[in-house]
């Protein structure tokens, strides 16, 4: 067999290993990306509740009085949870990426991290004013090697994250807020829409405050033309310091929840594409292959009925 006959048998052989792989990918991902909408359906559920709790408690003007004075359940040795309501002049801002700890996700990390760039160089943000706390390898290191301050990092998250994942990212975003390393708190990454697609979101979520609630005004009355008020037991501080943790918990966790899916679905689709390339690929070549062996056979032929010829 010719050498260019034997090269192009090889790429074929090659081309359909990786195809294999691919594929094989690619039902891993699909099958991840159908057990953790599963979870993000379910938790949706609380997500919506305990937001609804804290709309109430900025319609009752909760949140703004507590944000004026001082915390009456701060104990040593705990993060002082109502310093998370404390407004103060910004002059360094906090970013939060979420992205993946590996590659083949698609345009997943370049996505997100081309639009939190935008974020970051838009109204006066320099490397000098912003802090970045990466969750994820890939956002880590693209930050790291452009020279901008990472303040924390977090890597492995789990393809199907927990709640109790959570809590040691949360504790560590709030209690550098406390300390002054940061004066607002943004929360980058991409939204699961559908299987092929996703958007990016980039949400406040420090300092806690009714304008970062998701609604134009608190202070209007219901449909019902009533006004919300509270009459808190024990305490108005022993409430926020209970439900201000669930909040922040829970508007990480469902960002990282979503932000998964959005990964599992841009690897899915990635390694579909893939796959299908490896097949048009292989019809290529065995084409190629094929019109490369008629032409021997034919010029094979040609030879033996010349040489026939001659001995005659």
């Amino acid at each position: 067999m010719p050498a260019s006959l034997q090269e192009v048998k090889r790429r074929i052989e090659s081309t359909k290993k990786t195809g294999q792989i691919t594929g094989a990918m690619q039902m891993v991902s699909t099958a991840k990306l159908s057990q953790i909408q599963k979870h993000a359906v379910s938790y949706q559920v609380y997500a919506q509740k305990i937001r609804s709790v804290i709309t109430h408690l900025a319609k009752s003007h909760l949140l703004d009085s507590a944000a004026t004075g001082e915390s009456e359940t701060s104990q040593d040795g705990k993060i002082n949870t109502l310093g998370m309501l404390k407004q103060r002049p910004v002059k360094k801002t906090g970013v939060v990426v979420i992205t993946s700890d590996r590659g083949l996700v698609g345009s997943y990390n370049s996505n997100v991290i081309k639009q939190t760039m935008s974020l970051v160089n838009s109204e006066e943000r320099n490397k000098d004013n912003v802090v970045i706390l990466a969750i994820g390898g890939t956002g880590a290191d693209f930050f790291k090697k452009r020279g901008y301050e990472v303040g924390y990092e977090y890597r492995g998250v789990k393809d199907i994250p927990t709640f109790r994942e959570v809590r040691p990212i949360v504790n560590a975003i709030v209690t550098m807020y406390s300390n002054g390393q940061y004066d607002e708190l943004y929360v980058c990454y991409n939204h699961f829409v559908n299987t092929l697609t996703s958007a990016f979101r980039a949400e406040k979520m420090l300092p806690i405050s009714a304008e970062n609630m998701g609604s134009d005004d608190f202070n209007t009355p219901d449909e019902n033309g009533l006004m919300a008020d509270y009459e808190t037991e024990p305490s108005q501080d022993a409430i926020l310091e209970v439900v201000l943790p669930q909040y922040a918990e829970s508007l990480v966790y469902g960002a990282i929840l979503d932000a998964k899916t959005s990964e599992h679905a841009s690897s899915s689709t990635a390694m579909k594409s893939a796959t299908d390339n490896a097949k048009d690929l292989i019809a290529s070549l065995e084409l190629q292959y094929n019109r490369a062996r008629q032409s021997a056979i034919t010029t094979e032929i040609t030879e033996i009925t010349g040489a026939q010829a001659a001995l005659e």
